[in-house]
């Protein structure tokens, strides 16, 4: 080790998260040093679907220090968001190491100690800011190595341009889904289905020229149940019945479901619309493949050239966090988002499921982060 002074903290990742939190030290007075494992800031905007817009307007999901441009529409393209996100960065001067893997971190002494291929770094705290889309939630099904068409994740979906005129299947309707199925629409897919196992909430992306993000946050302090309840009429006089339509409603309302399950309901951005006028058509879950497509839970059987599981990530923080321990949840997801976790100067952000959008979570996590390592420090290395 050289006589370089060790950082204040070190920041996994520098996606929007990680770039928050930064700053937010930066704002603190507190030095840190960001790794990140790709060649850029932002890096899974870069490889986001094309057609992808953020679903939360953009006065709710900027980043401390820094609004989106008054040139942005409401809804900002992945395009324009990750352009913001290296506006951030050069805002507010920060340099990420980058093509640093972490390959092992743990507790040592009054701080934590972090392992990549080529250095080994330490500092009073350690701030995991990677997000949840790390590794592709991959099902399996029987019969899947016989299929004769493709079979992708989301992560590796580009554009409905590349499935112009074929039979296109979307596994799951979460915001991903329901925006892909658009995009294949929009693009000239021959006939594009969308498989839905479970029930799924849905609410419309705005009430009344009102973003529906600016609705959930003036009731953020209302109990759950008490939330949905004063939603309830307005989302079905909006939504509709969809059960005609393939789409079942959970027992609990959307905002119980993010509080209990850690779950976001599916914020339409138009796939209602051409689900009811016939445009996509909604599947059960699937059961089995078959050579030329599906056959799905109810015995239908389809032929599909194509297969997308738009079907979620899982966090691989437990692959290197070592001395996790209790920090991590039996899934290996962070038990808790924007504070102090059970493992002392260990902090995760930006993995809270929020009502009020994951964006303006982040910012709100960052501060209080940035806070709370600011107050360690004087603790530990008394003035």
């Amino acid at each position: 080790m050289s006589g370089a002074r060790e950082p204040s903290a070190i920041v996994v990742g520098a996606g929007p998260a990680g770039l928050a939190v930064a700053a937010c030290l930066k704002q603190q007075g507190l030095s840190c040093t960001i790794l990140e494992q790709a060649g850029a800031v932002g890096w899974s905007w870069r490889n986001h679907y094309e057609r992808l817009h953020l679903h939360t307007d953009k006065a709710h999901s900027e980043l401390p220090g820094l609004p989106f441009p008054k040139t942005y529409p409401r809804y900002p393209s992945r395009r324009q968001v990750l352009e913001y996100l290296e506006a951030y960065a050069r805002h507010h001067d920060l340099q990420p190491r980058l093509g640093q893997r972490v390959l092992g971190a743990r507790l040592e002494g009054e701080g934590w100690e972090v392992r990549t291929a080529d250095s080994l770094l330490h500092a009073g705290s350690l701030i995991v800011a990677g997000g949840y889309n790390n590794r592709p939630n991959l099902p399996t099904w029987p019969g899947q190595e016989g299929f004769r068409g493709r079979i992708l994740h989301s992560s590796e979906y580009r554009s409905g341009a590349d499935f112009h005129g074929q039979r296109v299947l979307v596994v799951g309707l979460g915001n991903s889904g329901g925006e892909i199925a658009i995009d294949l629409w929009e693009q000239g897919a021959r006939t594009t289905s969308l498989a839905v196992r479970s029930p799924v909430n849905v609410i419309p992306k705005e009430v009344f020229g009102v973003p529906f993000l600016t609705v959930a946050i003036s009731q953020r302090r209302l109990p759950p149940p008490l939330a949905d309840a004063l939603n309830a009429p307005l989302t079905r006089a909006l939504v509709g019945n969809l059960e005609p339509y393939g789409l079942r409603r959970p027992p609990q309302g959307p905002v119980t479901q993010i509080h209990r399950l850690g779950r976001v309901p599916f914020i339409d951005t138009g796939t209602i619309k051409l689900i009811k006028q016939g445009q996509v058509k909604v599947f059960p879950g699937i059961q089995r493949f078959v050579e030329d497509g599906v056959v799905f839970t109810d015995g239908r059987r389809e032929a599909f050239d194509a297969v997308v599981l738009a079907t979620g990530f899982r966090p691989a923080v437990g692959e290197w966090l070592h001395d996790a321990g209790v920090a991590l949840d039996q899934d290996g997801a962070p038990a808790a988002s924007g504070r102090e976790s059970a493992r002392p100067g260990l902090y995760f952000c930006g993995y809270y499921v929020s009502p009020t959008g994951m964006l303006r979570e982040i910012a709100l996590e960052a501060q209080a982060i940035a806070k709370a390592v600011a107050e360690r420090q004087k603790a530990v290395v008394p003035a």
